[in-house]
């Protein structure tokens, strides 16, 4: 995608990146590996053959659905309510206004926000048509091939992965002939095609910082989370991993949580009581010491969190 060369500052933009993970629980590695293949983590960035602008690289339809969606939710009810719908397209009657609603893609804290809350969208959609959980490879393939785009691809990937990319969707094929196609002029298979944008995406993340694979799974789905491991047979390890996350620093007997004492107690329990006392579910205060945990819209700390506690299931106390 031909884009400028970068401008601003890179500092801020990693922040605004940030702040939108931690709002949507939208993992950051993703985002920022989003950013740097899109605009190389550029907010003013502009493609050269659509009308895809920002940190994102949203196209103006893209742009105008989410915004409508979700504007009103960071300060911007006043974009939300100037875009209707007219038939199949978004629309902004006031010209004046539709420049300045565009114009935000350029505004690295609403254009981060916006690409995080369609990523969780997306996540939803997909987790539900797969029935597993959504790797960042996953979100990026809904962004390229848009979300419909995305389940058939990846419904027909788990099936029959060697299926070619060009032959299922022609019209991305010849608009990304380098993609569907190799050097020697032969199709790529949708495995290939997956593979390289799983590559793609951690190169990209890994070049500007990122400690995480960003094509890897969010919460626990297909792939890994790194540092957690996927099943724990030690207990002690498991708990201090899980009070770690859940910013309990003074927790050191299982006791302290209540309804956690007994010594025939799974992980799993001691994980599940951990969890209601680290949000204050269980009717007792917080510990002074445990950070704000918001279940209805999670973070990546409390996607971790909930993955801790299904990788310790059946991890029984030594």
């Amino acid at each position: 995608m031909g884009v400028e060369a970068i401008s601003g500052n890179i500092g801020s933009v990693r922040s605004a990146i940030a702040k939108a993970s931690q709002a949507t629980g939208i993992d950051f590695d993703y985002l920022l590996g989003q950013a740097q293949l899109e605009s190389g983590l550029n907010p003013a960035a502009r493609a050269g053959t659509s009308s895809a602008t920002g940190l994102y690289q949203f196209i103006d339809q893209s742009w105008l659905g989410v915004v409508k969606q979700h504007g009103s939710e960071y300060g911007l009810g006043w974009a939300s309510d100037a875009i209707t719908r007219s038939g199949n397209r978004w629309v902004v009657n006031d010209p004046s206004m539709k420049s300045a609603i565009l114009g935000l893609r350029r505004n690295p804290d609403v254009s981060a926000a916006m690409a995080a809350e369609f990523a969780s969208d997306n996540k939803a959609s997909l987790e539900g048509a797969l029935g597993r959980g959504a790797t960042g490879t996953d979100l990026y393939m809904a962004h390229f091939l848009g979300l419909g785009g995305a389940r058939a691809f990846l419904r027909t990937m788990q099936v029959n992965p060697g299926v070619s990319g060009a032959a299922m969707f022609p019209a991305a094929a010849r608009a990304n002939r380098s993609i569907f196609y190799d050097a020697g002029g032969n199709a790529r298979s949708l495995g290939d095609i997956y593979q390289r944008f799983a590559a793609k995406l951690d190169k990209g993340a890994a070049k500007v910082g990122a400690t995480g694979l960003a094509s890897d799974a969010l919460d626990g789905g297909t792939g890994s989370i790194p540092g957690l491991p996927r099943e724990s047979g030690d207990f002690e390890t498991a708990k201090a991993n899980f009070a770690a996350l859940a910013g309990i620093t003074n927790i050191g007997d299982a006791t302290v949580i209540t309804g956690a004492g007994d010594s025939n107690d799974s992980a799993a329990a001691w994980a599940k009581a951990a969890l209601a006392r680290a949000t204050g579910a269980n009717g007792t205060a917080p510990p002074a010491s445990a950070s704000s945990v918001n279940l209805l819209r999670p973070t990546p700390d409390t996607a971790r969190l909930a993955y801790m506690m299904l990788a310790s299931l059946g991890a029984n106390r030594t």
